[in-house]
């Protein structure tokens, strides 16, 4: 299984469509094995393509801080299921989903900022 996380250095980013990268941990059973990055394209997440490339690319979480019912939408159409409301490293956040330890948190980013031009 892959599973990605939006990042920013090795941190993972509060908001999904604004990363700097994803982390791409490929994990089997209970342990990452795994490690890669992929590079995030300009502009919101939910307007891009990421979605399919993660989903081309063989993820099925996607592990977020911050993210827009849009995207979550998207990825779902693409079969990827999301976990919301993670902090801290990536790898710590895979680490915990694995132990069931991280939940989802239920909350969808309502706001974005001023320069913000997507329609969600």
């Amino acid at each position: 299984m892959k599973i990605a996380v939006p990042t920013i250095g090795d941190q993972v980013d509060q908001h999904f469509g604004h990363c700097e990268k994803y982390s791409i941990f490929t994990v089997e059973e209970i342990t990452i094995t795994a490690e890669n990055f992929m590079a995030s394209p300009a502009g919101c997440g939910c307007k891009s393509n990421m979605a399919s490339k993660l989903a081309q690319d063989g993820v099925k979480v996607l592990i977020a801080g911050g993210i827009g019912n849009g995207a979550v939408n998207v990825l779902a159409d693409n079969g990827i299921k999301t976990i919301k409301g993670a902090a801290g490293t990536a790898r710590n956040a895979v680490e915990q989903f694995l132990r069931g330890e991280l939940l989802d948190s239920g909350d969808i980013c309502h706001t974005h900022g001023p320069d913000h031009l997507c329609q969600h």
